[in-house]
């Protein structure tokens, strides 16, 4: 067995694997493929209405704001939102707390001004920036949820005097979310809510059309939502696994039973992190992810060793992002703490034979 902590794409529920295997040989009796039905058929319809249904029920969104599943990931979501927001002459503000968050910015600044409100690039982002005031007179702004790469996460949103826009790539679903503090949301699927090339948009009605820009329909959000995310042929395949994943998030008990787990998850390993004299935490204790727990060695001579020793109990995915180094677990939703246990008995195990 595999114990599957990697970064992304992330580990899924095993039973969404075995439904979209069998839907990629034949899609619900109809003797085809998921891979090769019309994106206008009732059968795929219906699985993005139920997607989308699920999305709303999941995270409580309430009226006046439209859901979709867009393609070009995160990345695309960094010059699409300021393509619609920020209008030309006008200043959007960002809080620059990681890599993704840092790429966000140096995208809108080809459609505006950018004020960094505050950044931790200084201490390698070990922390997220708090003393900042945001400047009434912005289009909107922006902040990225979770960290991946450097293991620290806004643990409280930031109440903003305009339009807050929130890239949640790596902790959608993973916790209870007031929907109703964002004027827009996007997260790319492949880490909580299924395989990478969809990317989901919550938005917020009534912030569109105002920013007096003549946009391609592509990444118009007005034209995506009056075609209802099939502009252009969705990514069917990868909109109906996120369909089968948040199936499975409600079975569960939904983003509040989710939310439980994760806690835990993190607690019992930061707890071991802390307690094991041959490691440590590289993110500020209050910022800490619950979502990618990063950390190093105190002797890093003993880094590969233990990745090895890792490999050998079906522990993969926990090598640390190269400018952090050290380790990274990804705990995600589907990742049972089971398995968490098992990489903490490694850890034990380890300093055992290494005093």
């Amino acid at each position: 067995m595999k114990h599957n902590f990697g970064a992304g794409p992330g580990i899924l529920p095993q039973e969404v694997f075995k439904q979209a295997a069998a839907a990629v040989l034949d899609f619900n009796g109809t003797g085809l493929s998921l891979l090769e039905i019309s994106h206008r058929s009732p059968e795929f319809e219906e699985v993005l209405n139920e997607a989308v249904a699920l999305v709303k029920e999941l995270f409580s969104v309430p009226e006046g704001y439209s859901v979709l599943f867009l393609q070009g990931g995160a990345s695309t979501q960094f010059a699409m939102a300021p393509n619609n927001l920020l209008p030309e002459g006008g200043k959007a503000a960002y809080l620059d707390s990681g890599v993704w968050a840092s790429k966000a910015l140096k995208e809108a600044k080809f459609f505006g001004n950018v004020e960094v409100v505050a950044s931790s690039k200084e201490s390698n982002y070990t922390y997220i920036p708090k003393d900042y005031t945001i400047p009434a007179d912005a289009a909107y702004f922006h902040i990225t949820s979770n960290n991946t790469i450097y293991g620290t996460q806004l643990q409280q949103f930031p109440k903003s005097p305009v339009p807050l826009v929130c890239d949640m790539s790596s902790d959608i679903f993973s916790r209870e979310v007031n929907v109703a503090d964002f004027g827009l949301i996007y997260a790319g699927a492949q880490k909580n809510m299924g395989p990478a090339g969809v990317t989901l948009v919550i938005v917020k009605d009534d912030i569109l059309g105002k920013s007096g820009r003549k946009i391609p329909a592509m990444y118009n959000y007005e034209v995506q939502i009056e075609g209802g995310s099939m502009y252009n042929t969705p990514p069917c395949f990868a909109i109906y696994v996120s369909m089968l994943t948040l199936k499975w998030l409600k079975s569960k008990g939904g983003v509040q039973a989710i939310e439980k787990d994760n806690n835990e998850k993190a607690r019992v390993l930061y707890e071991e992190i802390d307690r094991n004299p041959l490691f440590k935490a590289v993110a500020a204790t209050e910022d800490r992810s619950r979502m990618n727990v990063c950390f190093v060695m105190e002797n890093a001579e003993l880094e590969k060793p233990f990745l090895k020793y890792c490999d050998e109990k079906g522990i993969v995915g926990l090598k640390g992002h190269r400018s952090v180094g050290g380790f990274r677990a990804s705990i995600y939703n589907a990742l049972p703490i089971t398995s968490v246990y098992v990489l903490i008995d490694a850890m034990r195990e380890f300093a055992e034979k290494n005093k």
